[in-house]
């Protein structure tokens, strides 16, 4: 099984250092609700995504009006969209040997959630989220965030914030989600960085959050995001009631997709 998996990471090393290279899988979708779209390595048509079909590298994932999707990574790593969203895996590099991981992605709209994994922890500071306005460093946590006019529409209701002009297409709110300092299983709060306008705001305390107004400007914050800010981002990502998603406790210690499609004789990187 390592020998397996070493083989896909080397793939996935040279797929992130060569743009020719760059539909290697590096996932599978484990929740599809409603209007998800998606290009792969095996089909390189958008087309809707199912089930238990493989993200590559370098692919665009949109979800259409009421939809959701759910992706687990080869190093377990889970992220979620809300509707209206678009993202990118840009890059993704797992030694299973040191279980270490590294991940990039961008979010061009919507809203997310991306929760990390062990192997990620253990390369605190590699990895990244990036929108339009803003680059989130990434040390091992829960982050959720809106880019557009869904962010637009929380920050408007935060108390605070003082006076800015918000672009609709690209404004950003960034929220640290926890887990929690009293989390169980050897999880750690982990922290994120948001860098934008030339401004790096470290945030530290799960529940405070970070908004970008727009192209050029610096952020705002961190503050600590409201009840009514914090269920209206649950909502639109429908991690409130877990409609079309699995939970991410279960399907960690279950892991049915990633048993089948990753750790039982199956090169990911080449699909078969």
């Amino acid at each position: 099984m390592i020998r397996r998996l070493i083989a896909i990471t080397a793939g996935l090393m040279a797929a992130t250092a060569c743009p020719h290279a760059s539909a290697q899988t590096v996932g599978v979708n484990a929740a599809v609700l409603n209007d998800v779209t998606m290009t792969t390595q095996a089909n390189p048509r958008r087309h809707r995504a199912v089930v238990k079909e493989r993200v590559s590298l370098g692919n665009a994932i949109n979800t259409g009006r009421s939809s959701r999707l759910q992706v687990l990574l080869l190093d377990r790593t889970i992220f979620s969209l809300g509707s209206n969203s678009q993202i990118t895996v840009d890059r993704f590099i797992y030694d299973p040997s040191r279980q270490a991981s590294a991940v990039g992605m961008s979010v061009a709209r919507g809203t997310f959630r991306f929760m990390s994994s062990k192997a990620l922890h253990a390369n605190p500071g590699q990895s990244s989220l990036s929108t339009p306005v803003a680059t989130i460093g990434v040390r091992g946590t829960i982050v959720e965030g809106a880019v557009g006019a869904d962010a637009v529409r929380i920050a408007a209701r935060e108390a605070g914030l003082g006076n800015y002009t918000a672009d609709p297409a690209t404004a950003s709110l960034i929220l640290l989600r926890g887990p929690g300092p009293a989390a169980k299983d050897g999880q750690t709060p982990g922290a994120i960085d948001v860098i934008a306008g030339g401004v790096t705001v470290p945030v530290e305390r799960p529940g405070y959050a970070v908004f970008v107004p727009g192209p050029n400007q610096p952020p705002i914050g961190p503050f600590l995001l409201s009840d009514k800010g914090s269920t209206m981002l649950s909502l639109l990502l429908g991690t409130g009631s877990r409609r079309g998603l699995i939970d991410e406790n279960d399907l960690l210690r279950r892991n049915p997709v990633n048993d089948q499609y990753f750790e039982k004789g199956r090169n990911a990187s080449t699909g078969q």
